[in-house]
């Protein structure tokens, strides 16, 4: 039984939220920047903190090495990778010492709607890590570099000018990086041929995990059965609709264990559980261990 989650402030978020934050003098909704400038900048000590940004990072390493860890998961990146973060997913980076590479920041809302549903912008079921090679590779540099390039050319044109000359540059990026093979390399991530009913329970999932962990509720929802959504998801996910919700919880549960110091009772009413031992049950279940020696290994190990 999932209860209704009631917000308090003391159930506020204890992973460390960011905001995008324009450089003064820029505009709003991208940056555009070195990892160099990133290493200088004031508060990059806590970019090796876990930190949940509200804003996409694409990054490109250039030379050297580096390990950015996202939900759990560390990505080690050699020279040509690209790295795409996306809002909501908890991050942090790892030494940043001897790595050179270009890091783009946006908002979604940057992004026209048309470009931001083909590019799936907000799809982080799909691989992080991609590795664009030969005339893929060089396509995407060459997005890449144009977009830098425009991004340092404030003053050149009038603001509303620039500003539409980024959107569209950073619209090229992105569709490139969604698809840097092309039509010849294949399905890159989860969402290539998936279903239209996949993605709108994929899409309902993330809306509403934390009150609905019942697949007939958003089969309701979508005017769909059951079984058509189990089906629809076995095919593009590989499990079936019940275990795709539950995986869904107990990534956000592993998140709220490891990057805050939350009692597992919390972090049950945030997700919608009747109480700790449900919540306790569930886990375990799904994680194969108990929240609190989840918590304690990380801790241990860290």
């Amino acid at each position: 039984m999932v209860k209704k989650r009631h917000d308090t402030r003391e159930d506020a978020e204890t992973i460390r939220e960011v905001a995008f934050s324009a450089p003064a003098g820029r505009p709003a909704g991208v940056e555009v920047l070195t990892l160099a400038e990133l290493r200088d900048r004031a508060d990059a000590c806590r970019l090796s903190t876990p930190h949940r940004p509200g804003f996409h990072h694409l990054l490109v390493l250039e030379r050297g090495r580096l390990v950015h860890s996202l939900d759990f998961q560390e990505h080690p990146l050699a020279p040509g990778d690209l790295l795409w973060a996306r809002p909501g997913q908890v991050q942090h980076f790892g030494d940043l010492t001897g790595a050179e590479g270009r890091l783009v920041l946006f908002e979604s809302g940057f992004l026209d709607a048309t470009t931001a549903a083909t590019a799936r912008i907000e799809d982080w079921y799909g691989p992080a890590v991609r590795h664009p090679e030969g005339a893929a590779a060089r396509t995407l540099d060459e997005a890449l570099g144009q977009l830098h390039r425009e991004f340092g050319a404030l003053g050149g044109l009038p603001l509303e000018v620039h500003l539409e000359v980024l959107r569209h540059l950073l619209a090229v990026l992105v569709l490139r990086a969604a698809h840097p093979d092309g039509p010849a390399g294949g399905p890159d991530d989860g969402t290539c041929g998936a279903s239209e009913t996949y993605l709108r329970f994929r899409d309902a999932v993330e809306r509403g995990f934390t009150r609905s962990r019942r697949v007939a509720d958003y089969a309701r929802a979508l005017g769909y059965a059951p079984r058509t959504l189990s089906r629809a998801t076995e095919t593009a996910a590989g499990v079936g609709a019940k275990e795709f919700i539950d995986r869904r919880v107990a990534l956000e549960a592993k998140r709220l264990l490891a990057h805050g110091d939350q009692p597992a009772s919390r972090i049950a009413d945030r997700l919608g559980f009747a109480d700790a031992t449900n919540f306790s049950k569930f886990f375990q279940r799904q994680a194969g261990i108990t929240p609190i020696a989840f918590r304690a290994a990380l801790r241990s190990s860290g």
